[in-house]
């Protein structure tokens, strides 16, 4: 068995772009993630990883290639099975109505409900785990409206987790959050990870990306997408090509940082 085909997610050669008489925006991806790892994908603005995201869920169809959730190809999952395996933490999401903090999250349980099946008490301990987990345990009965922006993103976290999915899809997790709820949030992802959770992530921030990855995608407009171990693509040379600047990676008090002029 190749690593790819023991891939919980894999990527075999996949292009797509949104117009056939257009240049693709995703360009022969191929990578794979296994359990219980993290991988950063990285790249500028127009990439194409919020699209990878989106046919890694099965809403997007490649022109060409294959992806695979452990071996099966993702588009022959029913929509329900596929809410089982993953789930997304979007980079925000409109919260129009004043549901409880624990009533949002519980609707992460809807792909194990059959149609217009209420949350038993089961899926209500699920939910407050999940709060627990995040840290807003305390905030379950709070109305949703009343939170801050960097508790509604745990809220998001916090929902995603109540899917119990095998792989956690986060696109930009860290883009709206203040110093503290980062840090905040790199410890959640380091806990989950210990708990085996397996964790896809699109991120700009490359001191975000070296605290919490084991492997990285970097991804460049026109170009295949770079993977493999973080140590090995997360070099001066790849980010200095990647951003089109002159990047360093240097080691500050035993940890590695990223530097741009």
């Amino acid at each position: 068995m190749t690593a790819s085909e023991a891939a919980l997610l894999a990527f075999h050669d996949v292009s797509f772009g949104y117009y056939r008489r257009r240049p693709p925006v995703l360009w022969d991806a191929t990578f794979h993630l296994h359990a219980g790892r993290i991988l950063a994908v990285v790249g500028p603005n127009g990439a194409g990883k919020s699209t990878l995201l989106g046919l890694a869920l099965g809403w997007l169809s490649p022109w060409s290639g294959q992806i695979t959730l452990s071996g099966r190809p993702v588009r022959t999952l029913s929509r329900s099975e596929r809410g089982r395996w993953l789930a997304l933490v979007p980079q925000t999401e409109h919260m129009p109505f004043d549901y409880r903090a624990v009533e949002y999250v519980l609707m992460g349980r809807a792909p194990h409900l059959p149609p217009l099946a209420a949350p038993s008490g089961a899926d209500y301990e699920i939910a407050l785990r999940a709060l627990e987990q995040v840290g807003l345990v305390d905030f379950a009965d709070r109305p949703v409206t009343q939170m801050s922006g960097g508790e509604r993103q745990l809220l998001l976290l916090a929902r995603a987790l109540t899917q119990q999915p095998r792989l956690l899809l986060l696109d930009e997790p860290t883009a709206h959050l203040d110093l503290h709820n980062k840090l905040r949030l790199i410890q959640i992802m380091r806990q989950l990870r210990a708990q085996g959770v397996t964790m896809l992530m699109t991120n700009h921030e490359p001191d975000v990306v070296l605290a919490v990855a084991d492997d990285a995608l970097l991804m460049e407009t026109g170009r295949p997408p770079l993977f493999g171990p973080l140590d090995a693509v997360f070099t001066e040379a790849a980010l200095s090509r990647l951003y089109h600047l002159p990047v360093r990676v240097v080691e500050v008090e035993g940890r590695k940082r990223v530097l741009w002029t």
